[in-house]
């Protein structure tokens, strides 16, 4: 089984290709000055098939982080992964990026990141909880032992781990994630959607 998983969410693109049971090839691309990273998606998708000699209607899975995260970046990765999916009528895993940066830490984990307006995305107790006031995401902290990853931003409001002060493997803890949602998720392409926490700005008032 060939499966192939996409991250453009957060501030590195990461793309995975695998089988069930091993890592076959694993890239983390960065902006340059002049483009966001998800403008090599496609570029690297080929590039990896080719290298590794396989034919996009060999692959059975794709995955994809599905958000929160850059607007552009949840768009550019989810409608990738539902017309790679429709078009090869294969299988399509959408996790979240809340999810995928639980696994930096154990077992009582929280993850909060910067969702603007001084508000976090959170995520703990394998629950994705919403925009909370970041005052209110002190509150939950300091009343529990809980390990926080979070971002730059926010590392210094409420502590904890950033996720980017180092190349965490994100893409294969995404890659992960998919086998284990395998035969959890009906796989159709239709059903995947971004996960927009709060609205785009060009729809808010």
């Amino acid at each position: 089984m060939n499966i192939l998983t996409f991250d453009t969410c957060l501030d590195k693109m990461y793309v995975v290709l695998r089988t069930e049971d091993k890592i076959i090839e694993s890239q983390i691309i960065e902006n340059t000055e002049n483009k966001y990273h998800s403008a090599f998606l496609i570029s690297t998708i080929q590039k990896i098939l080719s290298k590794n000699k396989i034919y996009p209607n060999e692959l059975d899975i794709i995955g994809t982080n599905i958000g929160p995260g850059s607007f552009t970046g949840i768009r550019a990765c989810t409608t990738t992964a539902r017309v790679m999916a429709q078009q090869l009528g294969i299988k399509v895993i959408g996790v979240s990026s809340l999810e995928i940066l639980s696994k930096l830490g154990g077992q009582n984990t929280l993850v909060a990141l910067d969702a603007r307006k001084n508000k976090a995305y959170l995520y703990y107790e394998n629950k994705i909880i919403g925009a909370v006031d970041l005052e209110e995401v002190k509150n939950i902290i300091s009343k529990n032992s809980y390990e926080v990853i979070t971002d730059n931003r926010l590392k210094g409001i409420i502590g904890g781990l950033s996720y980017q002060d180092n190349n965490y493997p994100l893409g294969e803890i995404l890659s992960e994630l998919v086998v284990e949602k395998i035969n959890t998720q009906s796989g159709n392409w239709a059903e995947l959607l971004p996960l927009y926490i709060q609205p785009p700005p060009v729809n808010q008032k």
